[in-house]
């Protein structure tokens, strides 16, 4: 609940927040001891405050996304190195420049998942970085949508593309939480070419989902040359570490039609067994 939309007859946070800004400066106003816990950054930001930390970041998304009235979405992973192809020629490698097709293959799949969203079921999510993220953010803009960013403090990047919707762009701490807000809603998973953080998306939903932790949900990987000449799926089949049936959790695609093409017969299918709660 909004905290505008409550009445009680507490004086709120907010007022008491404002109104320490203005008390006298004294020793004992400065002391970092008397500034209110939940106004104090030093404070919140010590080591034994970690569960409460992950906790906001569970919270603030989940509470401004409810409030949006998003209720699912289509999740995009994939290479924040990945050109646009109007820029394929400063790619850092010939593979990356190659690659450059799958990020008009996120915009188009994104941009037709969104013609066919009513802004509240079926919305685009990506990391909000740049990449595939930015093409499946652009996409959505294409189509006049909204999408969510779920962007991430790191050393080397990234600040949020300029395609999410301001109000659903999200920064985290939190790898593992960031990952969970990925997923709570996700209605399908499309997963493109990309490094080492893609995989670790890709291993960790598909995990969930053999594991019976998360519901089965169509999973699409673009690109099947590049998928099979990095992972060898078949072996680990074959080695016994994975069952025949795992292979049967994805499907490998090549354009963001065939994508929809199979969303749209898994919706056809018979219902299957729901997990429930999340």
């Amino acid at each position: 609940m909004k905290d505008d939309d409550r009445n009680h007859p507490f004086r709120r946070s907010s007022q008491d927040r404002e109104a320490v800004a203005h008390v006298p400066d004294t020793p004992q106003t400065r002391s970092p001891a008397y500034a209110l816990a939940f106004n104090d950054n030093d404070f919140m930001c010590r080591e034994e405050l970690r569960p409460v930390r992950l906790q906001l970041e569970l919270l603030k998304p989940e509470m401004l996304m409810d409030e949006q009235e998003v209720r699912s979405t289509i999740v995009l992973f994939g290479g924040a190195r990945i050109p646009e192809p109007a820029k394929k020629d400063t790619a850092r490698t010939k593979t990356l420049a190659n690659l450059s097709e799958y990020y008009e293959e996120a915009r188009l799949f994104a941009k037709m998942m969104t013609e066919r969203s009513d802004g509240h079921e079926n919305v685009i999510v990506t990391g909000g970085g740049p990449g595939v993220m930015e093409a499946g953010n652009r996409g959505a803009q294409d189509a006049g949508g909204r999408s969510i960013g779920l962007n991430i403090v790191l050393p080397h990047e990234q600040a949020p593309n300029e395609y999410v919707t301001p109000e659903l762009c999200f920064n985290f701490h939190y790898f593992a939480i960031r990952k969970m807000h990925f997923l709570m809603r996700a209605a399908a998973v499309a997963v493109f070419p990309g490094g080492f953080g893609t995989l670790d998306e890709l291993f960790e939903a598909l995990t969930l989902i053999q594991t019976g932790r998360m519901a089965p949900v169509p999973f699409l990987l673009f690109g099947e040359a590049f998928w099979r000449s990095i992972i060898n799926w078949e072996n680990l089949a074959e080695a016994g570490t994975i069952s025949e049936e795992d292979l049967k959790l994805f499907k490998f695609v090549e354009t963001g039609q065939q994508a929809i093409d199979v969303i749209d017969a898994w919706e056809a299918a018979p219902p299957r067994d729901a997990i429930p709660g999340r």
